[in-house]
């Protein structure tokens, strides 16, 4: 990755931590939880609107490092208005992409555009930062999979 994409992806990543999307508590009748990662402690917590299997709002609190909560804005931002599927597999897709897995590999046939979301890409070269970069998109999985049981 040239320097050039590396700093846009940091800028991405300070501007998503210090200025965060959908940051706050949904009141009524919304998927509620809570997760931390203790090696670290970074906490998040997660609240979730779904209606007609479609997620219809996400706001999340909490405390962390920038790479853990600017993971969290970028994922409300981006499954907000999603149907549950895509947002789980939009999970999927974030999952490996940090893991050093191309996120396009198994999707030839979708119009997969990760957006900001792309920026944590090179949190692979730091194995210890995964956990802080999935946080909240572990929790957005298990209350979504929560949900449909």
């Amino acid at each position: 990755m040239s320097s050039n994409l590396d700093a846009l992806y940091r800028q991405v990543i300070m501007d998503h931590y210090k200025n965060p999307r959908n940051k706050g508590v949904i009141e009524d009748d919304s998927l509620t939880i809570n997760m931390n990662n203790p090696t670290c402690g970074d906490r998040i917590q997660l609240t979730l609107k779904v209606e007609n299997d479609k997620v219809v709002d996400a706001k999340f609190t909490g405390e962390g490092c920038s790479i853990s909560m600017s993971s969290a804005s970028m994922m409300t931002d981006a499954i907000k208005g999603r149907p549950v599927e895509e947002a789980l597999k939009l999970a999927h897709t974030f999952s490996d992409m940090v893991q050093g897995k191309d996120p396009h590999a198994d999707h030839e046939d979708d119009d997969l555009d990760l957006g900001d979301i792309e920026a944590l890409s090179g949190v692979c070269k730091f194995p210890a930062r995964i956990k802080c970069a999935t946080l909240a998109w572990k929790a957005m999985e298990k209350a979504l999979n929560e949900e449909e049981k």
